[in-house]
Parts: structure tokens; C-alpha cells; sequence
């Protein structure tokens, strides 16, 4: 028994104008929801991404960051003074100068790499080429459990998990020290049953898994609201 990973969930001020902005970063279509805006794949990722409105919330880096992959040193630069043109800035998170990734901030704030096209660990993976997260090796380890994707990386305390099938993004966790945290995070995962599966298998699978049951959450109606082994938030929902 496992859960499926359905969308990764960001808090957005203007939903519309951020989503198109990542819709224009990973090429993926758009749509509108009653709860917000998705952005739907049209590469092998098996997840959309979820923007929620918000108020705006207190400035920190996040503890989730998207990676984004590129083909050709050319294409590196495009994106990057693409997406600056975009209302992306450059943001110091601590690279060195001969770190060959850029970082970028999008509109709101949030972290992202555009990282180098000779990047072997991401060689197979489309645009988004990786969730990449702070987190303790357990962590891994409970995703990996949770949603059935075995671990394609587990060493010096960092872990990586993949499809089964090898496709679509990484998610990744990058090992301790862990980043403090400065309020609710901007990112969270949204899970739901496998079709077979009910809502309340899933609920159990995930809490024998090592989640903790948390209050409901306002901004997420219908959701249950779960802490994972490293006590970030995680939504279990329908689909």
C-alpha cells in the first residue's frame, strides 16, 4: 500500500501572476480551480504545482526549492535572462563564485536553481529537474515508504527518491544541518490515495509510515493535515 504524490503546494499572493510565471519556466499548461491555479505537466512529471493565495507572510528562505535543468550552456543563459525579464532576481544563498548553477528568486521570493546542462544526477530528468528540500536522511526514508519511489540516492546523510519507472523529476533531501524554520513553510506536499485505496487506508499507511495527525488546516478545506518525521507539513487529500 502506498500514497501518491498529487501536487506540490505553494502559497502565493497573486496565485495568476506566479503560476504564469512557472508555467513559462517549466512550459507547462495552466488551469483554473476553485481553490486556485494548477499547473498541469506536459513532460513526465507524475504531479502539478498548486498555487494557493495568501496573505503575504514573513520573509525567509524556504525549505523546498525547484530545480530547473537546461541542455546547453546557451540555454542556461537564455533561461536565466528570460526569467529575469520575468520579475526573477538574483538572490545569494550562500554559492560560491565557481558554483556553475545560478540562483534565482521568482516574483515572491522563492528560491530556484537553473542549474548546468553537463549536471549528471539530473541528465534524465525533464525541465524540472528536481524538488530539491531540507531534510534528515529519515525523511527520505519516509517518502520513499510513503509513496513507493525507491531511492536513487542515499549517501553522507542526503537522500534522493525517483518514479519507479525512472522518469520526471527527483525529489531530494539535502541532510543536516537543517535550515531554521521562520514560520509556516511557502511549499508543501499535497498526497491522496492510490485509486485503488481509500482516504483513510492512505491516512493509516502514512501514520504507520511515521506521520503525526495536525490540526486541520484553514487555507485547505477537505484536507487532513499531517506532520512528516521531520515535522513539516503534509496535506492528505481526495485526489
Amino acid at each position: 500500500m502506498t500514497a501518491q504524490l498529487v501536487a506540490l503546494a505553494i502559497d502565493a499572493v497573486d496565485p495568476q501572476e506566479l503560476a504564469s510565471f512557472w508555467a513559462y519556466a517549466l512550459n507547462w499548461d495552466t488551469e483554473e480551480t476553485a481553490a486556485g491555479v494548477e499547473l498541469v505537466p506536459t513532460d513526465a512529471t507524475t504531479f502539478r504545482l498548486r498555487f494557493r493565495p495568501v496573505a503575504p507572510r514573513t520573509a525567509g528562505r524556504n525549505r523546498i526549492h525547484l530545480d530547473l535543468t537546461t541542455a546547453s550552456d546557451d540555454d542556461q543563459r537564455n533561461t536565466v535572462t528570460e526569467l529575469l525579464s520575468l520579475g526573477a532576481t538574483h538572490v545569494d544563498i550562500g554559492q560560491g563564485p565557481d558554483d556553475p548553477h545560478v540562483v534565482l528568486a521568482d516574483p515572491e521570493g522563492n528560491e530556484l536553481c537553473i542549474i548546468e546542462p553537463f549536471n549528471r544526477f539530473l541528465a534524465s530528468c525533464p525541465r524540472l529537474g528536481a524538488v530539491n528540500c531540507d531534510g534528515t536522511r529519515a525523511l527520505g526514508h519516509f517518502y520513499s515508504e510513503a509513496l513507493g519511489w525507491p531511492l536513487v540516492w542515499d549517501q553522507d546523510e542526503e537522500t534522493a527518491i525517483q518514479a519507479p519507472d525512472g522518469t520526471g523529476p527527483k525529489i531530494t533531501w539535502s541532510g543536516p544541518p537543517l535550515m531554521p524554520r521562520t514560520g509556516r513553510e511557502r511549499f508543501h506536499f499535497h498526497l491522496a490515495p492510490t485509486p485503488d485505496d481509500s482516504v483513510q487506508s492512505a491516512l493509516e499507511h502514512l501514520v504507520a509510515a511515521g506521520a503525526t495527525r495536525l490540526d486541520a488546516p484553514d487555507d485547505c478545506p477537505g484536507a487532513i493535515a499531517l506532520g512528516d518525521v521531520d515535522g513539516n507539513e503534509l496535506c492528505l487529500v481526495e485526489a
